[in-house]
C-alpha cells in the first residue's frame, strides 16, 4: 500500500470518527427524541448518503415517520414525507418491515429496489415510493435497536451518479444506529421517568370539598424540564365548627423525600386543624414544633387560612410561614396582596409566636393562594412576576373558576422551571342565610 492509499485508509477512519461523533452529540443535546433524529439526517446528508430518513415506532407499536433529509431539499414534496405508516403486516416481505420485527442491517441494491407496483403490502409500498421518489440506486435499512428492543429504523439511500453503498458500509451504519438507539431509549425512559413522577405528585393531592355557595378549584402543573417529584402542595377541607380552610405549602426540595415529606405535614396540619380549630397562627406554631420534630433539617413554606361566613358575609383569616401572599381579586378587577401574619419558615425557629390577619371579603371576589412558581422566573426580580400576576388575574376577575385557572396558568408559566401549585376560592355574590 503506497503512501497515498494509506492516506485515503486514515482520512477515511477520521472521517467515520468525527461522523459518529457528531451524531452522539446529536442525539445527547436534547431529550427530545424526534428534533435528534432530524439533527442525525441534516448530519448523515450528504456526508454519508444522498438521502436519510428515519422511522420510530410509537407506544402502541405503530411505525411512524420522524424525518426525510434529502441533499437537494427542492426534491422533497410540500410538507415533507413524515407522518403515520401502516402497520406492520403479520408476514413481513419488504426490508422495513423485516427490519422493524429485528432484521438487518440490510444492504439493498438495484436489483433488490422495485417498483412501487410490485409492493407487497401497504407498509412496503410507503418503502418503495420513497426510493421511487428520492432516485434510489442502493440503500441500507437498518434496526434501531436499544435493550433487546427494536425502536424504529434508519434508512440512508444514495442514487445512480454516486458510488453505491456496499457491506463495507453496514457496520458504519450499526455504529451509527446503535447511537441513536442510545439517544431514542433515554428520551423515552426520562419521559417515562417523568409521567411516574407527575402521577405520583397528583396522587398526593386531595379532592376538594364541596362548601355550598362558596366555590374552590386548584391546579397542579409540574416543572417543564424535570422528571422529579417536588413538595408543592394545597389543601382544602371544613372544620367541625364549620369553617373551610385553605392551605398552600411547599417544601423545600425536588425528590422523593421532599414529596414525602410535603404529604407528611399535609397530614399533620389536617390531624391538628380538626383537633384544634384554634386561629391560624397558632396552628402554625403546631405545626412548626412538630415539624422540628420530626424533620430538623427540611425547611417549607405554608399559608393557612380560615373561610367563615357570618351575616356581614365572608372573612378570611390567615397566617405565613415565609409563604408568597395570596391575591385577593374583586369581581371589578381591583386586586390586592394580603401581606399580614407573615412569619418565618417552618423549621427556622418554631419557638417564635406566629400572628395572624383577617380580610373582609367583597361579594363574588376571588382570594388566589399558589406557590412561588408561578410568579418566578430566572433572571428577573421577583416583583415583576408580582405584578404580572395581578394584571393576568384581573383580566380574569369575572371567568368562572376553571376558566380563571386554566388562563392563569396558561399566562403565567411560559418557560416556567418549578412546579406550580394553585388554590383559588370563589366567594357567592350575597351571604348565604343561616338556618
Amino acid at each position: 500500500m503506497n503512501d497515498f492509499e494509506v492516506d485515503q485508509v486514515v482520512q477515511r477512519a477520521l472521517d467515520r470518527l468525527t461522523l459518529l461523533a457528531e451524531t452522539t452529540t446529536a442525539m445527547t443535546s436534547t431529550l427530545d427524541s424526534h428534533a435528534a433524529v432530524r439533527r442525525v439526517c441534516r448530519i448523515l446528508v450528504p456526508q454519508l448518503a444522498d438521502w436519510c430518513a428515519v422511522d420510530l415506532l410509537d407506544d402502541d407499536g405503530r411505525p411512524r415517520r420522524i424525518s426525510v433529509v434529502h441533499r437537494n431539499p427542492g426534491i422533497l414534496p410540500v410538507g415533507g414525507l413524515t407522518g403515520p405508516l401502516p402497520d406492520i403486516p403479520e408476514e413481513p416481505v419488504g426490508p422495513l418491515s423485516r427490519v422493524l420485527i429485528g432484521a438487518g442491517p440490510l444492504l439493498l441494491t438495484a436489483t433488490d429496489i422495485l417498483g412501487p407496483d410490485r409492493a407487497a403490502d401497504p407498509l412496503h409500498a410507503r418503502q418503495l415510493e420513497l426510493f421511487d421518489q428520492l432516485g434510489t440506486h442502493t440503500a441500507v435499512v437498518a434496526p434501531v435497536r436499544a435493550r433487546r428492543q427494536v425502536l424504529g429504523a434508519l434508512t440512508i439511500g444514495r442514487s445512480a451518479d454516486r458510488a453505491p453503498l456496499t457491506d463495507d458500509d453496514l457496520a458504519m451504519v450499526e455504529d451509527l444506529t446503535h447511537r441513536i438507539a442510545l439517544g431514542v431509549d433515554n428520551a423515552r425512559l426520562h419521559r417515562e421517568t417523568q409521567h411516574i413522577a407527575e402521577r405520583l405528585q397528583r396522587s398526593l393531592l386531595p379532592t376538594l370539598p364541596k362548601t355550598g355557595p362558596l366555590r374552590l378549584a386548584a391546579r397542579y402543573t409540574p416543572a417543564a424540564a424535570t422528571a422529579e417529584v417536588g413538595g408543592d402542595w394545597y389543601d382544602s377541607f371544613p372544620l367541625p365548627n364549620g369553617s373551610t380552610t385553605m392551605i398552600m405549602g411547599d417544601v423545600t426540595g425536588h425528590d422523593l423525600r421532599a414529596a414525602i415529606t410535603m404529604s407528611q405535614l399535609r397530614n399533620m396540619l389536617r390531624g391538628i386543624g380538626c383537633d384544634r380549630q384554634e386561629p391560624p397562627g397558632h396552628i402554625l406554631r403546631r405545626l412548626d414544633l412538630a415539624h422540628q420534630s420530626l424533620y430538623p433539617h427540611a425547611t417549607a413554606t405554608c399559608l393557612y387560612a380560615l373561610l367563615d361566613q357570618d351575616d356581614e358575609g365572608w372573612t378570611l383569616a390567615y397566617s405565613s410561614a415565609g409563604h408568597p401572599p395570596p391575591l385577593l381579586v374583586t369581581h371589578e378587577g381591583d386586586t390586592r396582596y394580603l401581606k399580614g401574619g407573615r412569619g418565618l419558615l417552618l423549621g427556622v425557629d418554631p419557638d417564635l409566636p406566629r400572628t395572624h390577619a383577617t380580610e373582609t371579603l367583597p361579594p363574588r371576589s376571588t382570594v388566589l393562594m399558589y406557590t412561588d412558581g408561578l410568579i418566578e422566573r430566572r433572571g428577573e426580580d421577583l416583583s415583576h412576576g408580582m405584578t404580572r400576576l395581578r394584571q393576568h388575574a384581573a383580566a380574569l376577575a369575572r371567568e368562572d373558576l376553571d376558566t380563571f385557572c386554566d388562563e392563569l396558568i396558561a399566562g403565567m408559566t411560559t418557560d416556567h422551571t418549578d412546579d406550580i401549585a394553585l388554590l383559588v376560592a370563589r366567594m357567592p355574590a350575597r351571604p348565604r342565610a343561616r338556618g
